[in-house]
């Protein structure tokens, strides 16, 4: 089994791979099915890695809302064809720098 290091490390790699296209901003974001795709594909992968986590880190960690990214994971393989572009925008807008701090404040202990 993985390690939570290791997940943490897929977390990070998913962030920056959304950030990659997110930084074209909205406009394109919203204009390019492509890069809506590639965005969704690595939060999914964020989510999955996430819920890979130990409950002991997550426990550790309670003040990230670890249930959520895992429930947006779920939304966004069960409800494909119902994503919410404006969610998934503010989730990488908003929360996902936020998460991203953490984890690489994490990964430096």
């Amino acid at each position: 089994m993985r390690q939570d290091r290791e997940r943490l490390l897929d977390i990070h790699d998913a962030i920056t791979g959304i950030e990659k296209y997110a930084q074209r901003g909205r406009q394109e974001f919203e204009k390019e099915e492509l890069i809506q795709t590639w965005i969704i594909h690595h939060l999914l992968i964020l989510g999955e890695a996430a819920s890979a986590l130990s409950d002991t880190f997550k426990e550790q960690h309670a003040a990230i809302p670890w249930s959520k990214i895992v429930g947006m994971r779920n939304i966004l393989v069960h409800d494909y064809f119902e994503i919410d572009v404006d969610i998934v925008w503010s989730v990488v807008e908003s929360d996902l720098p936020q998460l991203k701090r953490f984890i690489e404040e994490v990964l430096r202990q």
